[in-house]
């Protein structure tokens, strides 16, 4: 059987398109849009995770020439729930993933303009109203998606798996016509049709062509975020953040793609601590270059060296809120490393979840190591052990070259792991809103962390990824309609939950708060120290969106950004 068997949706069905991040969906559904139009049907095109004028530019550079009226329409659910521009496009009708109302009357609103039935709807995607209104979704598909396709009309959704429970998507599989599957494997993407009103149950290869893993910084990563012999940037607010701030915007991104974000932040947190390590060395003035070359080991593989090496890291570690750390000197050996880590950021407080978390700093490890080494050497560190999987500590095994145990390390977190870190998060946050609990405290290095470790969950995986991007939007996006409808049913007034939140950002020292006609953020935590051509308060913006839209039903957008060269971030409330 030809692709093109499966490639006009059948009217009168519900096709659900599922398969992981990553596996292709998108880029089949564009097709699908496509081939619907050039067959003379109209489309609406509901988006979740880009804009409307994204999705035009991505269909253009696949082929798209001018359309007659009324044949491509978008649902745009994406902008309004993240706090970006909603320009006035005669296509598009603005809905947010917040309210399922708002998404029903903006399809309604689109097929009455266009005027006829067979029209083909395509869903891109059902993961953020899943992840927004788990216990609405299945009403929501059941009497509207599927009525929408009883009515004489095609619909095509796209679901992500790992991305929530297996429960709940065998349970939209039940409610769809028909089930294809997408997967990448050995180079090729397989289209597997579990179920289908047309079609037979079968399986399609296609070859694919795989991004290279690599990454181009788009960001200046500035050398004082190696956090050696700087001077302090954060005058106002000082240098440290409450380390709960961090762990709230990293593991509310998560929730989007949580298979792959650990080996993408692994890898990037590498790729970047090795080029800030190498470059810091070529910037100390001459002497002290002269210096490193003398003292400083051209490999580091004995045992001996490591512990000189490291002793001095892992001092200024602690000094900077990452962890209580020491060199295992009885238990390595050449090639071959162990460090223990003591209330590591990373993972503190989240004991029991079942998983080993600290990608990000195995990562960190990694990249400083290989930077050491003037990148001769390639260098992989994996957590032996960690206090999400019930150890009173973390260890680190470090190793030059591969390791066969990093993948497992890498791919051991799941959909059900990230919600319950995040479940964790949600409940020490309402407490501390509502009853005035202090937020979590390690023993002996507080709750506090340098805020330049905030580039390694937002700034820097954003730059590279538009589906990180997009996650920690949507991420903050949903945190903040968390905690808007906790404090609204615990009773408290519009007003006072914003003074709450404030007040919560500023315990956190996120930054100097000043909220008015605007939102004014000075020393930003998310962006002071790096340099881009659009705003970068992604997790920030989509948090504060939120919160205003869940008790006020107002939009925040940002204006001002330090990250284009403003002095401060500013929102102003729509």
């Amino acid at each position: 059987m030809s692709l093109a068997n499966i490639q006009e949706p059948p009217t009168k069905s519900l096709i659900l398109l599922t398969g992981t991040p990553g596996a292709g969906k998108s880029t089949f559904c564009h097709q699908l849009v496509l081939n619907s139009i050039a067959i003379g049907k109209s489309v609406i095109l509901v988006t979740t995770e880009r804009s409307a004028s994204d999705i035009v530019g991505i269909l253009r550079d696949k082929g798209l020439a001018e359309t007659p009226p009324g044949s491509l329409n978008f649902v745009d659910a994406f902008a309004d729930t993240v706090g970006l521009d909603t320009p006035d496009r005669p296509d598009t009708v603005y809905a947010n993933c917040e309210d399922l109302n708002t998404i029903n009357m903006a399809i309604a609103k689109q097929q009455q303009n266009i005027g006829r039935k067979n029209i083909h709807l395509f869903f891109d995607s059902l993961t953020s109203l899943y992840l927004f209104n788990r216990k609405e979704i299945f009403r929501f598909i059941k009497l509207s998606l599927s009525k929408f396709a009883a009515e004489g009309n095609s619909v095509v959704a796209l679901m992500d798996e790992g991305c929530g429970s297996e429960e709940d998507l065998v349970a939209m599989m039940s409610i769809a016509d028909g089930i294809i599957r997408l997967e990448i494997k050995d180079g090729s993407r397989i289209i597997n049709v579990v179920k289908h009103p047309k079609v037979a149950p079968t399986k399609i290869e296609t070859p694919v062509t795989l991004a290279k893993n690599g990454f181009e910084l788009k960001v200046d990563l500035h050398s004082t975020e190696m956090g050696l012999w700087r001077k302090p940037v954060r005058i106002e607010v000082g240098e440290f953040i409450n380390v709960f701030w961090r762990n709230l915007v990293s593991w509310s991104g998560m929730l989007w793609d949580p298979k792959r974000f650990p080996k993408m932040a692994y890898e990037l947190d590498k790729e970047a601590e090795s080029v800030g390590t190498e470059r810091l060395l070529l910037e100390l003035p001459w002497h002290r270059r002269i210096l490193s070359k003398m003292f400083l080991p051209r490999r580091v593989s004995e045992v001996k060296d490591m512990k000189r090496i490291t002793s001095q890291f892992l001092k200024m570690g602690e000094e900077m809120g990452w962890a209580i750390s020491e060199y295992l000197e009885g238990r390595s050996r050449t090639d071959e490393h162990y460090f223990r880590c003591e209330e590591l950021s990373s993972c503190w407080g989240f004991d029991n979840v079942g998983a080993r978390l600290a990608f990000h700093d195995c990562g960190e490890w990694a990249g400083f190591l290989k930077g050491l080494e003037r990148g001769e050497r390639d260098w992989n560190v994996v957590e032996t052990k960690c206090m999400g999987m019930g150890a009173p500590y973390c260890e680190m095994k470090v190793v030059p070259g591969e390791t066969d145990e990093l993948k497992d390390f890498l791919e051991g977190i799941d959909g059900s792991i990230v919600e319950k870190v995040h479940d964790r998060l949600m409940d020490q946050l309402t407490e501390f809103l509502i009853h005035g609990k202090p937020l979590p405290e390690r023993p002996k290095l507080g709750g506090g962390i340098d805020f330049h470790e905030m580039h390694h969950v937002s700034g820097m995986p954003a730059s590279i990824s538009d589906r990180y991007k997009m996650a920690l939007r949507m991420g903050g996006a949903k945190t903040g309609k968390e905690v808007s409808e906790h404090l609204m049913n615990a009773g408290l007034k519009e007003d006072e939950v914003i003074k709450r939140v404030i007040d919560f950002m500023d315990y956190c020292k996120v930054g100097k708060i000043n909220v008015g006609n605007t939102i004014r953020i000075n020393e930003n935590c998310e962006t002071l120290g790096l340099k881009s051509a659009e705003p970068f308060c992604f997790f920030t913006t989509g948090f504060l969106n939120g919160i205003y839209s869940t008790i006020k039903n107002q939009h925040v957008r940002e204006i001002k950004c330090m990250t284009t060269g403003d002095p401060y971030c500013e929102w102003e409330i729509i």
